[in-house]
């Protein structure tokens, strides 16, 4: 079984992240941010809960969102907290595939996809957000939406085809819902967390991905 090389490439950002890792329901997870605040679960990709571009961007969204959260003693008080939990089970996927041809050639997707199907790790994504008491969407719910949405859609994306992002444009329109949809031509799956930071054009695509996550956790998580 192949997979396509915009899964299984990417570039390393460099920095530190300064998350603390902990537990959410039974997985591992890094949060950055405020205990207790409003949250967001990320969901990480084929390279894991431990890649440090995505735990850099975790920092980021903690760091920059301020949503409102009240205390019934002493009023509002804005913060935020990043999970992103382990769903691989301790399995990680060395970012060295990232500029090695033969590595990524070997790399077994079907064992891995029987490892770490949804089948078999969409209950633990459940158990965590249901720690966060938060709720998970599948396209067949995006009809019961009752919240703001934001997407942030690349031009290339074997997991999100053309059938899928058509979808959410049809239907969420007529649930009178605040909605958003960025679009970024010329990039491909993978490019807000792994897009190379000396390359001008992909910098500036995951700088404005993650400029427009922080605007709209702001504008709506309060």
């Amino acid at each position: 079984m192949s997979m396509s090389e915009c899964c299984k490439t990417g570039f390393s950002w460099g920095g530190k992240p300064v998350g603390t890792e902990t537990t959410l329901a039974k997985n591992n997870v890094s949060v950055n941010g405020t205990p207790k605040s409003v949250a967001v679960l990320i969901v990480h990709d084929i390279f894991g809960w431990t890649f440090e571009n995505l735990r850099l961007l975790a920092g980021h969204f903690a760091k920059e969102v301020y949503a409102t959260v009240y205390r019934a003693s002493n009023g509002p008080y804005y913060a935020l907290t990043v999970y992103l939990p382990d769903f691989f089970d301790d399995e990680v996927v060395g970012t060295d595939v990232f500029n090695n041809s033969e590595k990524r050639a070997e790399f077994d997707l079907m064992g891995f996809t029987n490892r770490h199907g949804k089948d078999v790790r969409f209950p633990e994504i459940k158990a965590s957000a249901k720690a966060l008491k938060s709720r998970l969407l599948e396209n067949n719910e995006i009809g019961g939406l009752k919240v703001p949405v934001q997407i942030l859609s690349p031009e290339t994306d074997p997991a999100y085809i053309s059938e899928l992002k058509e979808y959410p444009k049809k239907v969420i329109p007529t649930l009178g819902i605040l909605y958003e949809y960025v679009y970024f031509p010329g990039f491909a799956h993978g490019f807000a967390t792994r897009g190379a930071q000396n390359d001008t054009k992909q910098k500036n695509g995951l700088e404005r991905a993650k400029k427009s996550a922080v605007n709209f956790f702001n504008e709506f998580m309060h």
